[in-house]
């Protein structure tokens, strides 16, 4: 496992709104659970692996609805650390066509003091 992890997820009927397409907390849930099992799967690689992440900021875009039964495949990354603030992609595709495109900003937070800590700027090149 390396910078990039990638899930399937079919549309369920828990995912649809009454609008009839996947609901936008639904994609926000989506997007904190990928964040997880990614780190899940690395963070024993890293100096990190107690430590806690915190979402400081989220930002979505919506580019095409998705429906019951439609496939998405959810793609997400993180990016170059930013000080204290990490980055982190996450694209939702349908068809292999980008319809949701998120980019949120996280915190590590040490287990035991509960502060942030800071990052050390390479750190993403151990994964």
């Amino acid at each position: 496992m390396g910078l990039i992890y990638e899930k399937q997820v079919t549309v369920t009927e828990q995912h649809i709104d009454g609008n009839n397409h996947v609901n936008n907390v639904q994609y926000v849930h989506w997007v904190e659970e990928i964040a997880g099992e990614h780190w899940d799967l690395v963070k024993g690689k890293t100096q990190y692996p107690d430590d806690i992440w915190m979402l400081l900021d989220h930002h979505i875009r919506y580019k095409k609805q998705v429906y019951l039964g439609d496939e998405l495949m959810i793609k997400t990354y993180p990016k170059a650390p930013d000080g204290i603030r990490q980055p982190r992609k996450v694209e939702f595709y349908c068809n292999n066509q980008l319809v949701v495109d998120s980019e949120t900003l996280w915190v590590l937070i040490d287990k035991e003091t509960r502060k942030i800590k800071r990052l050390a700027d390479d750190w993403l090149d151990i994964l």
